[in-house]
């Protein structure tokens, strides 16, 4: 291993501790191995439009291991669909770091779908699959997670993917700042439930978890 992969690994090594992870190591190898992968297809394919290796290590990986302890708690296994998952973001990371969730990363450019479906080869994860279509067009078994990083405002987000969201299931959005405009513009029975603040190691950015339900519908009068 050259020492830029040494310096990446002991860089993950530190975040992931400030982040209450413990990665295995076949766990750091998958996750070095895909942002190697990303940044080899991202010259060609254009994935992405960060393209320096530390910033990618940071502004991608980093930012999405964030989210890991916080989807954890929600359950230690279940469904998770990432729409809009571009080079597989967080989707790519979340099969990586938890492996018994199962996967599916949705994006309507058939480019970052085939990346992702080789990244689920080459990192050999299993429990990652990638599907090239509208997330509404999708026909798919109901997810217990839905999760989004930029994918769209968070009106249209529910709007597009409520229909594959388990009754008991929960979205997770991505965001940088708390984005009052858009939670103020949510329908009335979407419950939000938490807004919950990251600290991204090395990333001087504001990043929170939109976390949000349908909001139960009381029962209906005889």
């Amino acid at each position: 291993m050259n020492e830029a992969q040494d310096s990446r690994r002991q860089q993950l090594a530190d975040a992931s501790a400030q982040l209450g992870l413990l990665l295995d190591t076949a766990t750091a190898d998958r996750l070095i191995a895909y942002l190697n992968l990303l940044q080899r297809w991202n010259s060609t394919y254009n994935l992405t439009a960060v393209r320096d290796p530390a910033e990618m290590l940071t502004q991608h990986l980093f930012d999405c291991l964030a989210v890991i302890d916080p989807l954890r708690r929600v359950s230690p296994k279940g469904r998770l669909l990432d729409v809009g998952s571009g080079g597989g973001l967080p989707g790519v990371v979340i099969a990586a770091t938890c492996p018994d969730w199962q996967v599916v990363c949705v994006d309507t450019v058939g480019k970052k779908a085939a990346f992702i479906q080789q990244a689920a080869v080459e990192l050999g994860l299993r429990n990652l699959r990638s599907e090239h279509a509208r997330v509404e067009n999708l026909k798919l078994p109901p997810f217990d997670v839905v999760t989004s990083r930029a994918f769209s405002s968070l009106p249209d987000f529910v709007r597009l993917t409520r229909k594959h969201l388990a009754p008991t299931g929960v979205w997770m959005a991505m965001k940088g700042k708390t984005p009052d405009d858009e939670l103020a513009a949510l329908p009335s029975d979407v419950d939000v439930f938490h807004v919950e603040q990251l600290i991204v190691p090395h990333l001087a950015a504001d990043r929170c978890i939109v976390w949000m339900r349908p909001q139960a519908q009381p029962p209906k009068e005889p």
